[in-house]
């Protein structure tokens, strides 16, 4: 028997007998837990989880809001206040975390402002395209030459001189628009007379702006309307002066006098009525070939002078016995002329400024509004002409000719979408950085391409580089054949050499280039198909022709809108279908591409 001790009160000395005897698996709980209420399962949901925070009371009244001012202000509350998410800078780093799967936050849905990079820049003046669709129903009446007011020579010269190439013969969009508007025949009434053209009267001076997309007409669509009015005035001037010979006395010859005989000049000699302004001697040359073309059958009498013909060329052509009626030439050129000889500027009537955009920047600025103010005191009509209207030409016009008309096209500053733009890293393999191989790389891959379709025509690639003379040399090392054209270029040569870019191709047989690092058998698998890449810089960019070219290389990316519209202008003339590929690099504006890109693809303006 268990001896207690007597220090113990009674009842914990039965507790403790108590203790000894109970059973081990038996668990003891205290008074505590005896009390303690349930807890529900935490796998069991109130049903008012349905239900959002009460907003009324049992009677319908709204619930007062509780203070914010108590010590549990915070307390259940899962958003934090508004003045605390204010005072609270966020990163940039969480805010993208925090809108990942958020809609519409994608990497093109985030920008939902169109053109971003390049309204950072915003090279381009903005037309409505309220004025655009209204220039749209302008044009729907005027669908054929025979419908302008012109002379029927000029009408019948049209499709054999001019347009000898193509099979239908349509006016294209500036020339429905600029040919009535420089005759003065838009509200489609012709004139009364046959010729009632009278240049010598002085008339207030007329200002015009054309501005259409690249390859669009925009020579032709000036050239008409002034040999029109060249042709009707010299009509005029034959008929006064038949009538003033009648009115004469006739006096009888003496048999017995020997009168010598003087050969006089012609009245026109060195005094041209027309003169065409245009920034390079390669544009000299086209316009002058066009206007030769269209002499043969209109009759009058042009020259071309340039930096590219002697003194004695230039002197021989302007100064010619016969005669001279339009003069085409640079303002450097025509400026040093007129400083020795003013006189040669005083019968001008018609003065086209042909590129305004270029020929109206800083460089050429002075020298071109010398020459527009001496020939103001006979002019009728000053024409500019250009593919682009930058912002600063646009605010030249707003402030020295503010009255000056705008025939612009309804798709002016917009690219065609017949032209496919292509983008290349040349930061990704092979490539790694090095831009001549990969320019190098993309003329093979067009080459063997054309192989491959069988083609019997050369196909020829225009390349824009800084520097021609150094990637020239780079692709005849890689066994491609292409020629630099640049402003140290021989002028005969450059000459010759464009003029391959300008004519249509025609049947070759030579095999397709291959890289030095390419294998035999893919040089000797090619088919017959050549490749005539011309390597040039900014010169070719502006007004030339080239029609033949298929393909455009933009060695770096442009700096403006202006040059991606200019440098991918070159291909997609005449409604032609062209390619455009851009080399993009680490440092390149990437934006810029991919926005010209999806501009090009809606068919909309840049900026």
């Amino acid at each position: 028997m268990l001896r207690l001790s007597s220090s113990l009160c009674p009842f914990c000395e039965a507790q403790a007998v108590a203790n000894v005897f109970r059973p081990l698996w038996q668990t003891t709980r205290s008074a505590a837990t005896l009390q303690k209420k349930r807890q529900p399962s935490r796998m069991e949901l109130s049903p008012r989880v349905d239900r959002g925070p009460q907003r009324k009371d049992e009677g319908g009244r709204p619930l007062v809001r509780k203070s914010r001012n108590s010590p549990f202000n915070g307390m259940n509350v899962t958003t934090p206040p508004r003045e605390l998410v204010a005072a609270r800078k966020v990163s940039s780093a969480e805010q993208k975390r925090g809108g990942r799967f958020v809609k519409g936050s994608g990497r093109h849905e985030r920008n939902k402002e169109p053109m971003k990079a390049l309204k950072m820049q915003r090279a381009l003046a903005t037309i409505p395209y309220e004025k655009r669709g209204q220039t749209k129903l302008e044009l729907v009446d005027r669908d054929a030459f025979e419908d302008f007011d012109l002379l029927p020579a000029i009408k019948e010269s049209v499709p054999v001189q001019a347009l000898g190439g193509l099979n239908v013969v349509t006016p294209t969009p500036i020339q429905r628009l600029a040919i009535p508007a420089l005759l003065g025949t838009e509200d489609g009434k012709k004139r009364r007379r046959k010729h009632e053209v009278d240049l010598d009267a002085k008339k207030e001076v007329q200002h015009f702006l054309l501005a259409a997309e690249t390859g669009s007409g925009k020579t032709l669509a000036y050239i008409l309307p002034i040999i029109d009015a060249l042709k009707r005035a010299e009509a005029t001037e034959a008929e006064r002066e038949a009538a003033e010979a009648r009115k004469a006395e006739p006096t009888r010859p003496n048999a017995f006098e020997l009168t010598p005989e003087v050969d006089d000049p012609h009245p026109t000699t060195g005094r041209p009525r027309a003169i065409i302004l245009v920034p390079t001697a390669e544009l000299v040359a086209q316009v002058g070939a066009l206007l030769k073309a269209l002499s043969h059958t209109i009759k009058f009498r042009s020259a071309m002078i340039s930096a590219s013909s002697t003194a004695t060329v230039i002197r021989s052509r302007l100064f010619s016995p016969a005669g001279i009626d339009i003069v085409v030439s640079t303002p450097h050129l025509l400026n040093s002329i007129t400083e020795s000889d003013p006189n040669v500027l005083s019968r001008v009537s018609h003065l086209v400024i042909d590129e305004a955009d270029s020929l109206l920047d800083r460089s050429f600025s002075p020298l071109t509004s010398s020459i527009i103010d001496r020939c103001n005191p006979s002019l009728h009509q000053l024409i500019l002409c250009s593919a682009t209207i930058p912002r600063s030409l646009d605010s030249y016009l707003h402030k020295r000719y503010p009255e000056i008309r705008r025939l612009t096209t309804p798709n002016l500053h917009a690219i065609p979408r017949r032209v496919q733009l292509t983008v290349v890293d040349i930061d990704k393999i092979p490539y790694q950085g090095n831009r001549d191989l990969a320019c190098a790389q993309v003329i093979w891959d067009i080459g063997k391409e054309a192989a491959e379709a069988t083609e019997s025509r050369e196909h020829r690639i225009l390349v824009f580089v800084t520097k021609a003379d150094e990637l020239a040399g780079y692709l005849k090392a890689k066994g491609i054949d292409a020629t630099p054209l640049s402003r140290d270029s021989a002028d005969r040569k450059g000459q010759e050499t464009l003029a391959a870019f300008t004519t249509p191709p025609t049947p070759g047989s030579t095999s397709v280039p291959a890289l030095a690092d390419e294998s035999a058998d893919s040089t000797s698998s090619s088919s017959k198909s050549a490749v005539k890449v011309l390597v040039t810089t900014d010169i070719s960019s502006r007004g030339i022709d080239t029609t033949a070219a298929k393909t455009v290389i933009l060695y770096t990316v442009p700096h403006t809108s202006i040059d991606f519209i200019h440098r991918l202008g070159r291909v997609g003339r005449m409604g032609r279908r062209g390619r455009g590929i851009v080399l993009v690099g680490r440092g390149d504006r990437k934006d810029v591409v991919r926005e010209v890109r999806e501009g090009m693809f809606k068919g909309v303006a840049l900026i």
